[in-house]
């Protein structure tokens, strides 16, 4: 099977462009994709809170876990409806980079788009591995194989989304809606069983209450259920992803993805505190609750098959907004213009590729461990939430209009929430790796301004002004063409370049550096025999250079070259048809080719010959 069959067997066919607009997604399948990432915090946020008070201050824990939980609620319902706002701002993506680059200013800009793609890839990398815990918490034996099944599936995850956004969506949507589902009726039937008057005793493994609350306790759980903020900047980074209306339907998405988010988020935090549920290495916290409410029966089973999709699926928020940042990133200059392309199916294949290999790179050098990667999670998008709604603000001042102090008030409420958030997950989470992107995203800053320097230097040197073009005149204004064709011995390859040649000019030289003076002879000798009047030049190189000799008869009298002619090099290359193959012959072509075109005089090109297979060769021989 060929690599083009291989290619169209997991990928599909290719999509014209016209079919971009049936490739875009409704409500429906916009709100599992876009929500997956907020509604998976669920299986973990409440855990890692947990997991910040109760070895500090036992049983008490359980009482601040609710006044934490409020409190990432009403931060959800806040950034919720400045987004809200956002998405009516600014329908064609690009989120918090956009709204900062262009009310801020560039760096700004830059800064939010550099925080985000981090947070986009931790969230590949923290919801893979939490999904992939949730599996060993019920099957333990799989313990050993962690790192690789979640290899595999951030593997499988960027094969769905290469397919395209409409194929992605009805293969990543099922999961999102039993997952909410499963946790619904987890929800119901807890409730149902506390008012059957269901009591249990806490746990012995819950510690003696060993000290007073402190302040950077509190801040500390409360930046690790932030987790469960991630996301709801996806819909506003997405929308031109929706069907038109987008605005609409991207408004529509994120107001039940804030509804979703404070039922589960606030249902789970409820029976975690009610049942006494404890953080521990064997069983999470979810699936603790599901055994409590169902005991070890089809619907725990279902509980602990749907938490572990949603966490996968979550990767499927990054897999959808990253791509899209990272193109709009890519056409404004500050990231690889090759980010911004669309592949086959009309997705942003370069940016899921890149997504999927940082994310796989994450995991194995972290283990897949949920507590160290989480440690790196939030301080990003925290970031260009920061950003985001201090740019909304600015805006909202600057052009007033109607109901701006209002519009300036969420905004501006939203940014000064979200900074302070930011300034806690820095300072709680700085020695459990946040010192890590603290760094990584000014020096992403950084290159991406580096990248747009390039680019900028690059435009400003092919344009050409109004009257550089009205005085070219290419009727009559052409180059003198000179041609040296290379040989390393007289060949069907180095003939044919000769043959090609001659009818592209009429100024033709065969040219040869040899290392051996007897070698460069006997190519002498064999040239001779040839019916041509092309001459040949044989220059001895003792210190075995290729392309200087050439260069300096280039320069030489002999060749008498003037200025203003161009020269075209064409180097003879036959083409083997297995990839082991190349390796096994010398590609000093390639390092001629990178040496000549530093010459703004000199034309490189190259003049294949395809062989044919070994086997098919010997037996056209023996014939």
């Amino acid at each position: 099977m060929s690599k083009q069959s291989i290619k169209r067997l997991l990928i599909g066919r290719p999509l014209k462009n016209e079919a971009l607009n049936d490739e875009k997604y409704s409500e429906l399948w916009g709100l599992p994709i876009l929500a997956s990432d907020a509604l998976s915090s669920v299986a973990y946020a409440g855990e890692e809170i947990l997991l910040a008070l109760i070895p500090a201050i036992g049983l008490m824990a359980y009482s601040k876990y609710g006044y934490i939980t409020a409190a990432i609620i009403a931060l959800v319902i806040i950034l919720a409806l400045s987004y809200r706002q956002t998405i009516e701002s600014y329908p064609n993506g690009g989120g918090a980079f956009i709204v900062a680059k262009e009310n801020i200013g560039v760096l700004a800009g830059v800064s939010a788009g550099a925080a985000l793609s981090v947070d986009y890839v931790l969230t590949v990398a923290v919801s893979v591995s939490s999904g992939v815990a949730q599996i060993t918490s019920a099957f333990p034996n799989l313990k050993l194989y962690t790192v690789p099944i979640c290899v595999v599936i951030v593997l499988l995850l960027m094969l769905g989304n290469l397919r395209g956004l409409k194929e992605s969506a009805k293969l990543f949507s099922l999961p999102a809606y039993a997952f909410i589902f499963a946790i619904v009726a987890m929800l119901i039937g807890g409730i149902v069983k506390l008012s059957s008057g269901y009591a249990p005793a806490p746990s012995s493994m819950i510690p003696e209450y060993t000290g007073s609350v402190g302040l950077f306790l509190l801040l500390r759980a409360f930046s690790n259920g932030c987790a469960a903020v991630t996301g709801i900047e996806a819909v506003s980074n997405a929308v031109p992803n929706f069907k038109e209306p987008s605005t609409h339907r991207a408004n529509h998405v994120m107001a039940l993805l804030a509804m979703l988010v404070v039922v589960l988020f606030g249902g789970t935090s409820f029976l975690a505190i009610k049942f006494y549920a404890v953080p521990s290495p064997d069983t999470t916290v979810i699936m603790q609750i599901a055994n409590t409410v169902f005991g070890k029966g089809l619907m725990f089973y279902f509980v602990m098959a749907s938490t572990f999709l949603i966490l996968v699926m979550a990767s499927n928020t990054a897999y959808s907004g990253f791509p899209l940042l990272v193109s709009v990133i890519s056409k404004e200059g500050y990231a690889p213009k090759q980010l911004s392309m669309r592949g086959d199916r009309l997705s942003y294949s370069n940016g899921i590729i890149m997504l999927s290999t940082i994310a796989a790179a994450l995991i194995i050098i972290f283990r897949a461990d949920v507590s160290r990667l989480i440690g790196l999670y939030a301080i990003g998008v925290f970031i260009s939430f920061t950003l985001s709604q201090s740019g909304m603000y600015l805006k909202w001042v600057r052009e007033k209009g109607n109901n701006w102090m209002f519009k300036a008030f969420v905004n501006g409420f939203g940014a000064v929430v979200t900074a302070i958030v930011v300034v806690i997950i820095a300072l709680t989470k700085f020695a459990e790796g946040a010192w890590i992107v603290v760094f990584l995203i000014p020096s992403l800053v950084y290159f991406m301004m580096k990248i747009k320097k390039h680019y900028t230097a690059v435009s400003k040197q092919l344009r050409l002004t109004p009257e550089e073009v009205s005085s070219i005149d290419l009727q009559h204004d052409t180059y003198k063409n000179r041609v040296i064709v290379p040989i390393a011995s007289i060949n069907k390859a180095s003939i044919r370049a000769i043959r090609y040649a001659k009818t592209i000019s009429e100024n033709v030289v065969a040219f040869n550096v040899s290392i051996d003076e007897e070698e460069g002879e006997k190519l002498k000798r064999k040239y001779s025999l040839l019916n041509t009047d092309i001459p040949l030049y044989v220059k001895y190189s003792p210190f075995r250079k290729i392309v200087d000799p050439l260069l300096k008869f280039i320069e030489s009298e002999e060749y008498s070259y003037k200025k203003g002619d161009m020269i075209t090099v064409i180097l003879p290359q036959f083409s083997v048809k297995s990839w082991w193959q190349r390796y096994l012959h010398n590609q000093s072509r390639v390092y001629i080719e990178k040496q000549l075109l530093r010459h703004k005089h000199i034309v490189v090109s190259t003049m294949p010959l395809q062989l044919k297979q070994d086997e098919t060769a010997l037996e056209n021989k023996k014939s």
